[in-house]
């Protein structure tokens, strides 16, 4: 578990289905800059959930919850690339709690306990098209270090993949 101010990172539990489905997996606008499909039938949200905490047993990934309430809003998640670099694996807020300084709390955490775990060398990503994602990592003082051009396994379209860089 990770805790920010408002936050607390922690491994999924079954029961947040309904949540993740209501405040994240439902939403296109959660999904358009992410490799996920979004999830439109209600009925299909538990299954989603059993195939998360699969995942999230071999993954350092966690679902986003809020302090004040308990409720699922989001996910993020940190993967070792070496002994001393660590990368984010995304960061997902649903619609309702963009533009709360959460996104920040998160990368800033993940960063953090990367670097509690020895880590010397930080790694983001986004979309070029994504103003927000770059303008967060931007703020925590990430520099680029390079693009590429990816195809969007869903439905193959082009995109430019950038790639930020922080020392630790």
């Amino acid at each position: 578990m990770l805790e920010t101010k408002d936050l607390i990172l922690d491994k999924a539990g079954f029961e947040d289905w309904e949540a993740m489905y209501r405040n994240v997996w439902r939403h296109p606008e959660s999904a358009r800059y992410m490799r996920w499909r979004v999830t439109m039938d209600p009925a299909d949200a538990p299954d989603r959930m059993r195939r998360t905490i699969e995942w999230q047993k071999a993954h350092d990934t966690y679902l986003v919850y809020l302090k004040a309430t308990g409720q699922a809003i989001g996910f993020a998640g940190v993967e070792q690339m070496s002994p001393t670099a660590w990368e984010e694996a995304g960061i997902c807020l649903g619609p309702d709690y963009v533009g709360r300084g959460y996104g920040k709390q998160i990368l800033q955490r993940l960063v953090d306990y990367a670097k509690s775990l020895g880590a010397e060398e930080f790694v983001c990503y986004a979309r070029e098209q994504n103003t927000a994602s770059r303008a967060l990592i931007a703020s925590l003082g990430f520099a680029w270090i390079d693009a590429e051009e990816k195809v969007d396994e869903r439905d193959g379209s082009t995109y430019t993949y950038l790639k930020f860089h922080k020392a630790l």
